[in-house]
């Protein structure tokens, strides 16, 4: 069954609890069922919806960062998403309640984190889905670029990952600096190059995202972020001249 069945028809078989599970019960108790703790794949299909809900619930409390939802910002969520035209109006209500819930994102970025306390990558795809939406108008307005700062240290990240995460989330600009992309300095070597293309690759290939919890209906976005990561390396290689 898809992620949507899961969230949305009531067949998941749990609730994911905490602040994100009382906000989609707010919406109708009839989308997420009681958790069955002993159920085959229980707890990676209860991450997988807690990434998604999580994504829809962040990205509304983005949306009120700069007071406003472009339609370009639209346009990429629904691009981040791949929502079924059946259940984009379910996936509204979500988003909806979750801009009219007088909560701060915070409790529900720390939720989220809990549970991907020992899948930091997960955490910075969740991350960069966030900053994907936010880039759509062409920039990132300072309101939402705080809010990210905001997410990422609640996650643990530092500044360097903000900054690799936005940049990539910016990667079809040419002004791009495929450094920041990579995460290291000017000044590191070709050896210091190679291994941290070498370990973002290992890191944040698709098929361990999901083994670690990410919706297979996030593999398409999870893709392009690789081929951003891939693409700054070559700019690199071409630059040094190397092979």
């Amino acid at each position: 069954m898809s992620i949507w069945g899961k969230i949305l028809g009531g067949a998941a078989g749990f609730a994911i609890g905490g602040p994100l599970g009382a906000l989609i019960g707010a919406v109708g108790g009839h989308f997420v069922d009681r958790l069955k703790s002993d159920s085959e794949g229980g707890r990676e299909n209860q991450k997988s919806v807690t990434f998604t809900i999580a994504v829809i619930v962040l990205g509304a409390k983005m949306a009120k960062a700069d007071g406003h939802v472009t339609p370009d910002e639209v346009s990429a969520f629904k691009e981040v998403f791949r929502v079924p035209p059946d259940e984009m109006k379910n996936v509204s209500r979500i988003f909806n309640q979750a801009r009219r819930d007088s909560a701060g994102y915070e409790m529900y970025a720390r939720q989220v984190a809990g549970m991907f306390k020992d899948d930091p990558a997960v955490l910075e795809e969740l991350l960069w889905c966030l900053a994907y939406i936010a880039k759509a108008d062409g920039h990132i307005h300072p309101g939402e670029l705080q809010f990210l700062r905001g997410v990422s240290d609640i996650f643990g990240f530092d500044q360097a990952t903000v900054e690799r995460v936005t940049a990539i989330a910016m990667s079809d600009s040419e002004a791009d600096d495929p450094y920041v992309i990579l995460g290291m300095p000017r000044s590191a070597s070709d050896d210091e190059i190679k291994a941290a293309h070498r370990k973002l690759v290992i890191e944040h290939h698709p098929d361990k995202l999901i083994a670690q919890g990410l919706p297979e209906e996030f593999v398409e976005i999870a893709n392009q972020k690789l081929a951003a990561i891939n693409a700054a390396f070559d700019k690199i290689k071409q630059e040094r001249g190397l092979t």
